[in-house]
């Protein structure tokens, strides 16, 4: 009996005019548990993809009939999720470099390695999985009730799910502790939409963005003529979020004054209006947030201790990027499926190389920083991948930090200039103007010395 928990294997269509190659990289594959079909001719294997799902289509460029590119671009528009890697005996930089533009994952040169055959295969196929998995599935969202979604599996973020779950029916008072661009608005509201409050309102309010005299007018409102120009009774935004959630934010840069006048409002449940005298009684759940160690400054007198208490009932600290770094292919094609929405761009995937500079940055801007580098790369990507070149220069820059020089002996001058070109060019994606930027040479000077080490 077939076991129902089998693993389903992933389909692999393999093109290739020499059936050598086909034979080869079937049994290198099928020795990996993968289902593989294999064509000498490119149009019956279209014909396939169109009868059948694939997960990857493994290509030779040079083929009589139609070449690798054309079988790609074709490909991509019978299967848009397939992935592609491109196999040639006439490996150049050029060609490497056509290939990503158009939408193919990884290329690789005959005589082709077994080892770097499944390395790639392994890598592409994973890299389709997480794509799919944040543009069909939805997979990283919270629930299937509706609310926020918060994309990520890391270890933290389950906690964090799991978490929010369990306080959300509660009503209690949260204080939400994270870095700058860690999402604790976007966590607020999840708590919101699967409380018992989720019909009410969800009113936000940024304690550090105004002026102590304003705060007052702004959460309690006034009557009317409560002073000059208040020509009108104004309900406050504490009022107005009656029956919901009231999320304030940076609430460790509210004035002491203004802690007093919160207080009562959290502790009574009611409030009078700048310029009034009747108690106005609330229903309202308070969820706070702060990048600041509020027990810090209860200890040195800037907060105050019993105003900390009542709204730190159950606290959630969030990770930073950089402590969820497994999450980022998860967030990176979520991002990107929000901003083709938004630009009408189809910038559809991104490459391995891209997607390990942004696994290996440190992120000190967190999501919101990861969000503002992914649109700024649609906006400048000219196919439908993201390369290197539509990242930011420094995001390049720093991963020349990984250069290992090669190993051997008496390793001569030459030997290591060859192999640290190779590697910026590689960064680069192609791209000599930016590699001899990087290298702080003049282009002419730069391809002198591809000519010369057989990098052309």
């Amino acid at each position: 009996m077939q076991n129902k928990k089998e693993k389903i294997a992933d389909r692999i269509l393999v093109v290739d005019d020499d059936a050598l190659t086909l034979k080869n990289l079937r049994r290198i594959l099928e020795k990996e548990g993968y289902s593989v079909s294999t064509y000498i001719q490119p149009r019956k294997a279209l014909e396939r993809l169109g009868e059948e799902p694939y997960d990857l289509l493994i290509s030779d460029v040079q083929m009589p009939d139609m070449d690798g590119f054309a079988l790609l671009e074709q490909a991509k528009r019978i299967s848009r999720g397939i992935e592609v890697v491109l196999i040639t005996g006439f490996a150049s930089l050029d060609d490497a470099v056509e290939a990503t533009k158009r939408g193919s994952y990884h290329y690789l040169a005959k005589p082709f390695d077994p080892g770097k055959v499944r390395d790639t295969v392994k890598k592409a196929l994973a890299e389709k999985k997480t794509r799919d998995q944040v543009l069909s599935s939805g997979s990283g969202m919270l629930s299937k009730d509706p609310g926020p979604t918060i994309i990520g599996e890391s270890l933290k973020i389950k906690q964090l799910k799991e978490t929010i779950l369990q306080i959300s029916p509660t009503d209690c008072n949260v204080m939400i502790i994270g870095e700058s661009g860690t999402g604790k608005e976007l966590v607020a509201r999840s708590v919101h939409a699967r409380s018992r409050r989720s019909r009410g309102p969800f009113i936000a309010f940024n304690c550090a963005a105004f002026a102590e005299d304003l705060i007052a007018n702004e959460l309690f409102g006034h009557e009317k003529q409560a002073f000059t120009g208040a020509s009108s009774l104004k309900k406050g935004l504490l009022e107005t979020a009656n029956s919901g959630t009231v999320f304030l934010d940076e609430i460790g840069d509210m004035p002491p004054a203004m802690q007093s006048k919160l207080l009562r409002v959290v502790q009574e449940r009611e409030l009078i209006r700048v310029g009034g005298i009747q108690p106005i009684p609330l229903d309202i759940r308070f969820i706070s947030a702060t990048a600041v160690d509020l027990k810090t400054a209860v200890a040195d007198g800037h907060f105050r201790q019993d105003l900390y208490f009542r709204l730190n009932v159950v606290n959630m600290v969030l990770p930073t990027l950089a402590e969820r770094r497994e999450d980022i292919p998860l967030l990176a094609y979520h991002i990107l499926r929000h901003s083709m929405k938004r630009t009408g761009k189809s910038v559809t995937s991104i490459s391995e190389d891209s997607l390990a500079l942004l696994e290996n940055y440190a992120f000190p801007g967190n999501v919101r920083e990861l969000e503002n580098i992914l649109e700024r790369a649609v906006a400048l990507c000219e196919g439908e991948t993201i390369r290197n070149q539509d990242l930011p220069s420094d995001l390049v820059e720093l991963d020349l930090c990984s250069y290992s020089r090669p190993t051997g002996n008496h390793l001569s001058l030459d030997e290591l200039e060859k192999d640290y070109i190779s590697h910026v060019l590689n960064l680069s994606e192609g791209s000599r103007s930016r590699a001899a930027q990087i290298l702080g040479i003049e282009r002419t000077s730069l391809w002198r010395k591809m000519k010369k080490y057989g990098l052309l």
